[in-house]
């Protein structure tokens, strides 16, 4: 009962998108990691599964992150993903009700409605209730067909560029819903029945067409639905659209806590594939907004990484501000596998160059507490000075780790790619803070702090930026600070101490116990980076000014008297394209000691 020939390019194309999945899925997890089986393991059996499913449902159907972003792309996508799943679970539901214990093949469901003719049994109210959802489904068609025209009238700047595999899953996706549509409402206006839409549709076509045309185009209709069908499920995994299946078990693996490392793994597969290129992080790109570089953002990147082609301009082009990444829907690990893609692309044998750190040591002092200026804060030696008064005025015994000149944290190598020499650094610096016996490590370059949290090993040494050092000492009351209503300032949250760190408060409680805080518009995670990041070897001086004065107009429009930052880096750049006075944060607190 439930065979008929048309089903063939649909069984066909579900048989090759299942056999697909499963060998990719399985050797993707058989290459893992030991450790990464081992957390696996562990995890299957404890709450991580339960927070999974929740995950699953919110942001795989239901799509509340976009929603945030924008809601009328969040209904799109949630209208396509939950309806479908609606049509395909109610569906389910009415072959029950209908045939019982009966086994029915999966054909059988997904083609109810021409089958049903065979059946005397009528239930009315299935009916609707699948009208309902095709409706639903077929309004965020529409509404992604408006987009590919109209993507301003949407929200965004510009729609993602797709490849030829997109475009061929695409279409086949674009038929699917009118296709049902059209054939269900031949079914209803030959058959009779038919909910509140296929009805009308077929009543319509039977004021149009004659009885002989309707019954001539019915068998066509259901083979191209059929055909449509067949074709996405043979075309997804080779598309976009591999992000359907693949953001469900990355969801799990994630709340597993497996993590992108410095040396690529199977893992990063289950990241690459389940990018959908929603294009949400293009419009989030400053490359893009104010230097008008296109096909170089994080969606390109995905695309180009997961078809083996992706080359240096498109892996390098890149802020890594985070700000892309901090917008991704799906939580991708966006920065951390362009390094991995560097390293791969660019890392060098060390050999030896980094023979001569053994024995160097140029710090001076002694105490728990250790400082780490690190490169660019010993470029702007005001912020070393203030950091010194601080010190002084809160009787703090310090170890100055780099004052005299040291070794550079290794950050702008692994940024560059160039893993093998960063790890010299790392492990040179290692050593050199356990031998002095620190417990505490302040450094004011968030650069630093995020390598000393990410890439070091310091168990026992606790990592705080000189913000964070400074909030303390005046909860402490080790330090007393002036405070003036009069005196203004308006804080830029810097990438890597933001996005990168998560700290955005303590900066904001000191400069609030010194005057009044002005926020710009962009603040906190959706902060606006200043161009002169280690991280984009591919633009220019004069690019790098252009985003910057972007940034320092909206800073400057705040009307605030001082702009404060918390990063020597983004202190130089800002310096560069305004006339006020900008200020690190430690300068502005050693100025207004009691």
């Amino acid at each position: 009962m439930f065979y008929a020939h048309f089903c063939i390019p649909f069984i066909v194309g579900a048989v090759i998108m299942l056999l697909t999945l499963l060998y990719r899925y399985i050797s993707w997890v058989v290459e893992l990691p030991k450790g990464d089986k081992r957390l696996i393991a562990k995890g299957i059996f404890s709450t991580a599964t339960l927070r999974s499913v929740w995950e699953i449902i919110r942001e795989s159907l239901l799509h509340i992150s976009i929603f945030r972003v924008n809601p009328l792309l969040g209904y799109m996508h949630c209208s396509l993903a939950f309806g479908w799943f609606l049509l395909i679970a109610v569906g389910w539901i009415e072959t029950t009700v209908y045939m019982g214990a009966e086994l029915v093949p999966l054909q059988g469901h997904v083609f109810f409605r021409y089958f049903a003719t065979q059946i005397d049994t009528h239930i009315p109210i299935f009916d609707h209730i699948m009208d309902a959802l095709l409706l639903f489904v077929l309004s965020g068609v529409a509404l992604a067909w408006f987009k590919r025209l109209r993507s301003k009238a949407l929200g965004m700047r510009r729609t993602t560029k797709h490849s030829v595999g997109d475009r061929i899953a695409l279409s086949f996706l674009w038929f699917i819903f009118p296709a049902r549509l059209v054939a269900e409402s031949v079914t209803a206006a030959v058959y009779g029945g038919g909910g509140f839409l296929t009805a009308a549709v077929g009543g319509a076509l039977q004021h149009t067409l004659s009885a002989g045309a309707l019954e001539a185009i019915y068998e066509p209709v259901w083979w191209f639905y059929s055909a449509v069908l067949g074709g996405f499920f043979i075309a997804m995994p080779h598309s976009r659209y591999m992000h359907i299946f693949t953001e469900i078990p990355l969801i799990f693996l994630r709340n597993y806590r497996l993590r992108v490392t410095q040396s690529s793994t199977s893992y990063d597969n289950f990241q690459l594939q389940s990018c959908s290129r929603c294009g949400i992080c293009i419009d989030a790109c400053q490359l893009q907004s104010e230097l008008g570089h296109n096909g170089v953002q994080s969606v390109y990147f995905l695309r180009d990484r997961r078809a083996n082609r992706l080359t240096m301009p498109v892996a390098f082009d890149c802020l890594m501000c985070g700000k892309c990444q901090e917008r991704c829907p799906v939580g991708i690990d966006l920065n951390a596998l362009r390094l991995n893609s560097r390293a791969t692309m660019r890392n060098l044998p060390n050999e030896r160059r980094y023979g001569y750190f053994k024995g160097v040591d140029r710090s001076e002092g002694s105490g728990k507490v250790g400082y780490f200026a690190g490169c660019m804060t010993l470029l702007t030696p005001h912020t070393l000075t203030a950091m010194q008064t601080i010190f002084d005025a809160a009787g703090e015994e310090v170890w100055w780790a780099d004052r005299n000149g040291g070794v550079c944290c290794g950050r702008p190598l692994r940024l560059s790619g160039e893993t093998d020499s960063a790890n010299k650094m790392v492990e040179y610096n290692i050593e050199l803070f356990r031998r002095h016996g620190i417990t505490t490590l302040v450094t004011s370059c968030p650069i630093c702090l995020k390598t000393f949290r990410e890439d070091y090993n310091l168990e026992g040494i606790e990592l705080l930026h000189h913000s964070q050092y400074i909030e303390r000492l005046i909860e402490q009351g080790r330090i007393s600070l002036k405070h003036a209503d009069n005196q203004s300032f308006t804080y830029h949250d810097p990438c890597e101490l933001g996005r990168g760190s998560g700290i955005y408060e303590p900066p904001r409680s000191v400069i609030k116990a010194i005057g009044t805080l002005i926020e710009p518009k962009h603040h906190h995670r959706n902060s606006l980076c200043c161009g002169s990041s280690l991280a984009n070897t591919i633009i220019n001086d004069a690019e790098q000014l252009k985003i910057s004065a972007a940034l320092t107009l909206e800073l400057e429009a705040t009307g605030a008297t001082t702009l404060v930052t918390a990063c020597p880096l983004c202190k130089k750049a800002l310096g560069r394209t305004t006339a006020q006075k900008i200020k690190d944060l430690s300068e502005i607190v050693a100025s207004n000691l009691n």
